[in-house]
């Protein structure tokens, strides 16, 4: 009697994990990983479709960059912008068309200025420019009326067992919390792509040298001064000015910058675009971060010692008094050559990084408001300014999102260059247009041989029109995976990557993998099988714009 007993419990047992690994396990069509603005398109233009799909973001909240401080939109050309990247900024003009939505300024007196375009265009009913908060009500609002399944805070789990893969199929994937999600197609929307690195998918991190894709903007660029990021004046590197023997004051680098064009593995610095008041209604001063050292901004200190009055260039204006305040100069917000680790760090690391770049722009923004060192017209105006209250109110009015400006980079079925950028190559299966500049932010600081400080990395080069992007670089190799999407940490070379890497595009290209997803689904679930005629009229019908008119 006894031993029937045990065995009925131990059916219930059974019984009970099994139901409970059901609940667990989560199976639908697609799935999105990521929060960014490519993430929601790219669940979106699946959802219209009929099929299901859920969004798997590590973020609280949705939007990446767009949604954490990047309102003054990099448009480039604004008319091939298409689709759903277009359609939000349709939704920011509704917004800001509303006399209500101006609580801080009057609309008439903001003025219409935006990067390379006017802010607000009624004749496209588009606007470019906006505040933080409301780049996330949009994106919230897209995936409650269309019903799109959220879960936020799902971190993918990384170890290796966590992404199950039959062949070149994945099958399934887990989060932190022990949940596994099942779908036919995935698509990974991240800055950092985990789920692709997970996927056993080939990517690559820093800058190629020159000479693999034969082209001149890639690789170390030392001596290459296009924007005024760089040291004009001659600054000493050294804690005692002229002392090499002091050691070398902080973030400068010890290490030779390596040879012109040579490939290395760093990357392109990153920072927190920061909404900015000096509406002293809405304002929340400075404060001295834990931790703070007014001998981190020595640099900046000798810099206006010799007379750079630059401060202040970039901090362009977004609606109700309010700034997008982005690096200009040769010592700014970009916390330079402190990112490296950040593509392949755990998530602790990351978050450690994600701190010592906040400490770095807090302290800074705290010294040049306050140290007396700082010329006094400088410090008195950086004092009008500080958070705004009404932004980001979970995280003390700082950003939720770090400008992860490049991180991985897929090596797939077509590497899109410079070539691709500058017009010189064509490609036959366009899923989407870029047009902004060839850009890179500083990738290093060093000592020059004749023992002064200087940037490396910073470059802007035209683009002479607008250029198609592949599908082919938004897919792997199909030798790799058959059924994974990457629109954001797309294959490219760093150098290409500095243009494509723009909000805009990164929508364009999100809804442009949500469609291919569709496609794959009605044929044989093998994304490299897609016909990319019916991808073409698929996408034309969603608004994408593919070639320039």
């Amino acid at each position: 009697m006894q031993k029937i007993k045990i065995g009925v419990i131990l059916v219930l047992v059974f019984a009970f994990l099994q139901v409970e690994a059901q609940h667990s396990t989560k199976e639908v069509d697609v799935v999105v990983y990521g929060g960014t603005p490519a993430a929601i398109t790219a669940a979106l233009q699946v959802k219209r479709s009929g099929r299901s799909v859920i969004v798997l973001s590590p973020d609280k909240h949705l939007g990446g960059l767009s949604s954490g401080g990047l309102g003054f939109t990099d448009t480039g050309d604004k008319t091939v912008i298409g689709g759903l990247a277009k359609k939000f900024y349709q939704d920011v003009y509704n917004h800001y068309a509303k006399e209500s939505s101006w609580n801080w300024q009057s609309r008439a007196s903001f003025g219409n200025r935006g990067q390379g375009t006017v802010a607000m265009d009624s004749a496209h009913r588009t606007m470019w420019i906006f505040e933080p908060h409301v780049a996330e009500r949009i994106f919230d609002s897209w995936v409650r009326d269309h019903q799109i399944d959220v879960v936020r805070g799902a971190y993918l789990d990384r170890q290796e067992s966590a992404v199950t893969k039959e062949g070149t199929t994945i099958k399934s994937i887990k989060t932190l919390d022990g949940k596994i999600y099942e779908a036919k197609i995935f698509i990974d929307a991240t800055y950092e792509g985990d789920l692709m690195a997970l996927a056993k998918v080939s990517y690559t991190i820093g800058r190629e040298a020159n000479q693999t894709y034969g082209e001149q903007w890639n690789g170390v660029q030392t001596g290459v001064f296009q924007h005024r990021h760089h040291f004009i004046a001659q600054i000493s590197p050294y804690k005692h000015e002229g002392d090499p023997g002091s050691g070398l004051v902080f973030g400068v680098s010890e290490q030779d910058p390596g040879q012109y064009g040579a490939a290395d593995q760093k990357l392109q610095a990153y920072c927190f675009r920061m909404c900015l008041t000096n509406d002293v209604r809405n304002r929340k001063p400075f404060v001295k971060p834990m931790g703070y050292d007014p001998q981190h901004y020595v640099l900046l200190q000798r810099l206006f010692r010799a007379g750079w009055d630059e401060a202040f260039q970039k901090f362009d204006l977004v609606p109700n008094h309010k700034t997008d305040a982005n690096n200009h100069g040769p010592f700014s917000t970009d916390f330079i050559g402190m990112n490296y680790r950040y593509p392949e760090a755990s998530y602790a690391e990351r978050k450690s990084i994600i701190e010592a770049h906040r400490r770095y722009q807090q302290g800074l923004y705290y010294f040049m408001a306050n140290d007396p060192s700082v010329p006094t017209a400088i410090r008195s105006k950086m004092a009008e300014w500080g958070l705004a209250k009404d932004e980001f109110k979970d995280n003390d009015n700082w950003p939720s999102q770090l400008y992860i400006r490049e991180a991985r980079r897929m090596l797939g079925q077509y590497v899109t260059t410079e070539h691709n950028i500058l017009g010189k190559r064509r490609v036959e299966d366009p899923i989407g247009m870029g047009s902004y500049t060839l850009d890179s932010h500083n990738v290093q600081r060093y000592v020059t041989k004749e023992g002064f400080v200087q940037n490396e990395g910073d470059i802007g080069v035209h683009v002479p029109a607008p250029y198609a992007i592949s599908y082919g670089s938004i897919i792997p190799k199909s030798n790799e995976c058959s059924n994974l999407l990457v629109p954001v940490c797309l294959s490219s070379s760093h150098i290409a990557f500095g243009s494509i890497r723009m909000e805009p595009v990164f929508m364009v290209l999100g809804q442009s993998a949500g469609a291919a997803a569709i496609l794959a689904l009605d044929n044989d679930g093998v994304v490299q099988h897609v016909d990319y005629g019916l991808l073409k009229k698929q996408l034309l019908d969603s608004g994408q714009v593919l070639e320039q008119k």
